[in-house]
């Protein structure tokens, strides 16, 4: 079999163009025309030998190669990237204030911290696992110099939209369905204490479909929301990042419980120009979370 080495530059132009739904954009954002954009997606698919895109409409799409070839390329950057910091990871000093909710306590901020420390050994962070109001406000109070918080309509003034993620219904490991059932009784809800963005739009979307709901369980953390959940106290609302094995988030097809769409996420910088630090972090962030799985 030929041995194949794929050029990072060319894969750096197909992860920028497929993450900006556009390889105008992409070409924009490095600096390149699009003909030139065009001769290197050209040349990706004579290294990997097979189509990784195809036309759908007037933009193009991922061929199932093309899907594969996007996984090992945002690998191949990450380590490419990873690798380029820490031969010059000693030069970052410094002290980072990271904040971010408690559903990513697991799914991301253990890779992140991991591959930021063995990058840059000399900067320290200080992480706050915080409900999304507390990040806003210590955003703003100067607490913070970095949070990963949910859109929930207040912005700070440096804010980057991340992505969106699912909202699904979130019921024990073993249920098939979720209320209600046809026994009349209200929806027994397992929620996390207000305020809180999940709580409102479920309790919002079930009033709105005329479902009876009351509050079965409310807690102070995610753990707690999840252990009432598997216990079968009720059904809670939340997304598919961080899920532990005792829950899972119910398909539109397995319930008649309102479909309540897509919650975006946002990176907040307390400065313009933030510190290489911060903006090293952020970018790690940026990439982990794109490698999250959320086909929940």
């Amino acid at each position: 079999m030929r041995r194949v080495n794929f050029d990072l530059d060319v894969l750096r132009t197909f992860v920028t163009g497929m993450e900006l739904g556009s390889f105008a954009r992409a070409a924009d954002r490095l600096g390149r025309s699009t003909s030139a954009v065009s001769a290197q997606l050209k040349k990706l698919e004579e290294q990997a030998g097979t189509p990784v895109l195809r036309k759908s409409g007037r933009g193009m799409v991922l061929t199932e190669a093309g899907e594969t070839m996007l996984a090992y390329a945002r690998r191949l950057l990450e380590l490419n990237d990873e690798a380029a910091s820490a031969l010059h990871g000693a030069e970052l000093e410094g002290w980072v204030r990271l904040g971010l909710q408690e559903d990513f306590g697991e799914s991301l901020l253990t890779d992140v911290l991991g591959r930021f420390a063995r990058a840059h050994p000399r900067v320290k962070v200080e992480v706050r696992i915080a409900r999304n109001t507390e990040l806003l406000e210590r955003m703003t109070s100067g607490r913070l110099d970095l949070a990963l918080a949910w859109d929930a309509g207040a912005v700070t003034p440096h804010t980057q939209r991340v992505g969106t993620v699912p909202l699904r219904w979130i019921a024990g490991a073993e249920a098939m369905a979720a209320w209600p059932r046809d026994d009349g009784e209200p929806l027994p809800l397992v929620m996390l204490e207000a305020p809180c963005i999940m709580r409102t739009a479920a309790t919002t979307a079930l009033d709105r479909a005329n479902i009876p709901w009351r509050i079965a369980f409310t807690s102070a953390s995610l753990a707690g929301t999840w252990a009432a959940v598997a216990a079968g106290l009720g059904v809670s609302l939340r997304t598919p990042c961080g899920l532990p094995a005792s829950v899972r988030a119910l398909l539109p097809h397995e319930t008649v419980l309102p479909s309540l769409g897509e919650l975006g996420l946002c990176l907040h910088r307390a400065d313009a120009e933030s510190s290489p630090a911060v903006e090293r972090l952020a970018s790690i962030i940026t990439q982990q979370w794109q490698g999250i799985p959320l086909a929940a």
